[in-house]
């Protein structure tokens, strides 16, 4: 377990209680938190409970002495790197330096201690500690850094490789129906293919556009142009735009809107957006012949909507990233969903940009989701 207190632990081991007293009198001034033991035992039980920055040893205590400890700490895997300055009212002769440095101490002071002495020599270590703190939090930092720019980049290449799949499919449709009206010039032929492209122009036109909301999400360039708008309005535009999704599937849409008018100041097309796309990909995700089913209610000054499907539901490691710009929903191990990624990211910028939340409320695999959004009228 480590200390939760931010400061530096400096340790201060000796039998005697007046010598601890002086010793913490002693660092009062350093910017620490003070741990004390009297005896060897309780030094080491303190040191698998603490990160130590310094520690001062009493060379003479009875049983484990200051000497026996420093060994016991070089052995610890938690204790090995703690700086040990050792304390001694006996003789400090050559032989028992060299015991005292052989243990790991990094100086030998004698007592009676001189105040400045220990302090200055002190503040060297507790510097040091600082400092590795520091670096240690600017290298998590870095590596988290570096952790989400390679989620970045491989989005991006995903995001590519979708944005590809989707570019070459209408084209090579279109490429095709070209040709075979060069093959067959009749009318017939020329109104089939007619119909096709039109509709791949569609899809084109709106893959253009959700490249556009990229370029304006990352540049923070969408405005709104806010307007008093009948709620009701809003939602029937919404789902007119969807109604081709959702009938294609064969899903049987539920609607349950307050009947009183619901007024907000909001951009119209926009707002339409936020609910358009909502609905498209409760069609998308949900198998052929399911319930989507649209709420709305006032909530004094506010206004709640909700999306929900019976569709494949979202796995709950992709729960907290959908939100995400590029991320995507696999309800299979084949991509079978058209889109590249961007949809609820967008959702999300609107929303907020109208000072409102989105949430997914409740999703399971097999289940389906439930989104909620939240807008000040």
């Amino acid at each position: 377990m480590t200390s939760a207190n931010p400061l530096p632990n400096c340790l201060l081991v000796d039998d005697l209680e007046e010598n601890l007293l002086a010793l913490e009198a002693l660092m009062g001034d350093q910017g620490v938190s003070i741990l004390k033991a009297r005896s060897g035992e309780e030094a080491l039980e303190l040191l698998l409970q603490h990160d130590v920055a310094l520690a001062l040893l009493d060379v003479q205590m009875p049983g484990m002495d200051g000497f026996e400890l420093a060994e016991f700490m070089r052995a610890s895997e938690r204790a090995r790197d703690v700086p040990i300055i050792f304390l001694t009212a006996g003789s400090a002769d050559q032989q028992r330096r060299f015991r005292g440095y052989e243990a790991g101490a990094v100086d030998f002071l004698q007592k009676p201690i001189e105040a400045d002495i220990l302090r200055s020599k002190a503040r060297i270590f507790f510097d040091l500690y600082r400092q590795r703190q520091k670096i240690g939090a600017q290298r998590d930092a870095l590596e988290e850094l570096t952790g989400v720019l390679q989620t970045a980049d491989r989005r991006k290449n995903e995001f590519l490789a979708v944005l590809a799949h989707e570019l070459r499919n209408p084209i090579m449709a279109m490429g095709a129906g070209l040709h075979l009206m060069e093959r067959r010039p009749d009318l017939e032929t020329a109104t089939m293919v007619r119909g096709q492209m039109s509709k791949y122009v569609r899809h084109l036109g709106s893959l253009v556009e959700d490249l556009l909301d990229i370029a304006r999400i990352d540049q923070g360039k969408i405005a709104l142009k806010k307007e008093r708008l009948l709620l009701q309005d809003l939602l029937s535009f919404a789902v007119e735009g969807s109604r081709h999704h959702i009938d294609a599937a064969s899903h049987e849409l539920i609607q349950d809107v307050a009947p009183e008018p619901i007024w907000l100041e909001a951009d119209h097309a926009r707002l339409a957006q936020v609910v358009g796309n909502l609905l498209t990909n409760a069609a998308k995700y949900t198998p052929a012949g399911g319930e989507i089913h649209l709420s709305a209610r006032r909530e004094e000054d506010q206004v709640r909507i909700e999306v929900a499907d019976t569709g494949v539901g979202i796995p709950a490691e992709m729960q907290a990233r959908i939100f995400d710009l590029f991320a995507q929903i696999d309800g299979s191990n084949q991509r079978t969903q058209e889109g590249l990624g961007i949809g609820l990211a967008l959702v999300k910028q609107l929303v907020e940009l109208h000072g409102g939340t989105i949430a997914l409320k409740r999703s399971a695999p097999g289940e389906g989701s439930v989104f909620e959004v939240v807008v000040p009228l």
